[in-house]
């Protein structure tokens, strides 16, 4: 096992560090934008001293932006003011904000425009102490640039630094509390088994910030290695192709997704890959094909990993350096254990070549839900967390991710819960019933598709239902299919069969 590398206290140590080694050197690329580390160090302290003067210390500041420059400023700045971050999803509507947000309850809100027409109106209602809107037609973070500031009296390890929220398997978001320990430490893991090069690396990154694999895989990432994190807001495959020449980048940051999208552009036979040093993957499973055609084109190697939000975020990855397996997302990372456990009483440890849940235990692993001590002990046992994957290892110590025990559905990296979105269905009046599962998805990883049981006499089809979920449900959550039915197959105890509906389903696709 490779040895763990120096970590940090906290990231926002990493910080100060880059700022006092590497002062002038670029720190953030963003739309023509740039800053330096000592900049991004006095803009960082500049927002912590606001945020600290509002009495956000010890408090959660909610962040719903898009990527920035200021957004970056905003995380760390948090962090230094001895604020807990929750990162949030700019794309979703009024109902899930709310359902976070009152569960959060923040003390600063940060939002830019795309968010604008959904934030205001209900931080307002929800008496949110202090709001501020950010980016265009709002102030900017980088007032403090040139300024020298010194960070405040930075915090401790044991503090809590993040909470970010993830579904939960009866359709409510959870809260998961992450130390500042955890996320500093999975910066030295990673570090062990994808060593970046000090001063040297610029990452691409049009992965969304508030996601904990950009978080961790890029955000802090490049900070730990004075590295330079070039942002895209949105994806334009044009866009990220260029800037791979112009800001001469060394790693991209991507997903199976993404990759997907770039290579079925017109633009990508004719891209220049040559400074690139290595490629990402995460938030889904990387096809065997995909893989070996993303390696083929640009001539540098390609490297999976796996983790969840609970777990800090990385549990494992392929190295760098040594064997890397398709289809594998690798070896754990430094001084941590996965296991791989019996269903029935998550006790006993399986063989090599058997599958069960996959359990971890480690210094990065969350401590626990916010506001919810029973999922909480059911997903920290003994030490353990659980993380409701099914995997097994082979011989040579090598994880594969086999399927899920929850019923989650991953679209595109994010996490769908069935039961939010048949929530969503069963409100609409015209729907007597409703069930959704997941399929497999060549470009998604896996797609939503919904079965809706009508009420007597009701007038409205599969379109129209669609639309209805985009008004309610983040545009990944939404079904991409909906079929309705004069009933739903169910099993002995009278609840909605849904492996047969998936079976069902997948062979239809194979005729």
């Amino acid at each position: 096992m490779a040895l763990l590398p120096r970590s940090f206290p906290t990231v926002v140590h990493m910080l100060q560090e880059a700022a006092r080694q590497a002062g002038d050197h670029e720190a953030l690329v963003s739309e023509g934008e740039r800053l330096t580390y000592a900049d991004y160090q006095s803009c960082a302290a500049g927002f912590a001293e606001e945020l600290i003067r509002l009495g956000a210390a010890g408090e959660r500041v909610a962040l719903l932006m898009g990527n920035s420059i200021d957004l970056c400023i905003a995380l760390f700045g948090t962090h230094a003011a001895q604020a807990v971050t929750v990162p949030l999803n700019p794309a979703y509507t009024e109902r899930e904000l709310r359902q976070i947000l009152t569960d959060a309850q923040p003390h600063v809100l940060l939002y830019d425009s795309v968010s604008a027409a959904v934030a205001a109106p209900l931080a307002a209602e929800l008496k949110v102490p202090h709001v501020m809107r950010i980016g265009e037609a709002g102030r900017r973070l980088d007032a403090w640039r040139g300024k020298g500031l010194a960070l405040p009296p930075l915090p401790t390890p044991e503090q809590t630094a993040c909470v970010q929220y993830t579904g939960g398997t009866t359709g409510r978001s959870k809260g998961v509390q992450l130390s500042h320990r955890s996320m500093a430490i999975n910066v030295a893991q990673r570090e062990a088994v994808l060593p970046t090069r000090t001063g040297i690396e610029r990452l691409l990154c049009v992965m969304p910030l508030f996601h904990t694999y950009a978080n961790a895989m890029c955000l802090l990432n490049m900070a730990a290695c004075r590295g330079t994190l070039a942002l895209v807001p949105r994806y334009n495959a044009e866009t990220l192709l260029q800037l791979l020449v112009t800001e001469r980048i060394t790693i991209f940051a991507g997903s199976p997704t993404l990759f997907t999208s770039l290579m079925n552009s017109a633009e990508f036979a004719k891209a220049d890959f040559s400074t690139l040093h290595v490629s990402y993957s995460g938030s889904s499973a990387l096809p065997e094909a995909l893989f070996k055609r993303w390696e083929e084109a640009t001539g540098a190697p390609v490297v999976e990993g796996y983790g969840q939000t609970e777990s800090g975020p990385v549990v494992s990855f392929n190295p760098l350096s040594g064997v890397r397996k398709p289809a594998s997302v690798g070896v754990p990372l430094p001084e941590t254990e996965v296991q791989i456990v019996d269903l029935a009483s998550g006790e006993t440890v399986l063989p090599v070549g058997e599958r069960g849940e996959i359990r971890v235990r480690g210094p990065q692993v969350m401590n626990g839900y916010r506001n919810l001590p029973a999922e909480t002990a059911a997903a920290l046992r003994g030490g353990w967390l659980y993380t409701g994957d099914i995997g097994e290892f082979d011989a040579d110590g090598y994880l594969y991710i086999r399927d899920r025990k929850k019923e989650m559905i991953k679209v595109s990296g994010f996490n769908v819960f069935p039961r939010e979105v048949e929530e969503v269905l069963y409100a609409h009046p015209m729907v007597s019933e409703a069930a959704v599962i997941g399929l497999p998805d060549a470009r998604k990883g896996e797609r939503v598709l919904a079965y809706a049981v009508l009420r007597r006499d009701a007038a409205i089809d599969a379109a129209a239902l669609i639309d209805y979920c985009r008004q309610q449900l983040a545009g990944y959550k939404v079904p991409g299919e909906i079929r309705i039915v004069d009933a739903l197959p169910k099993t002995r105890v009278g609840k909605a069969d849904k492996l047969r509906m998936r079976d069902i389903a997948l062979a239809n696709a194979s005729n």
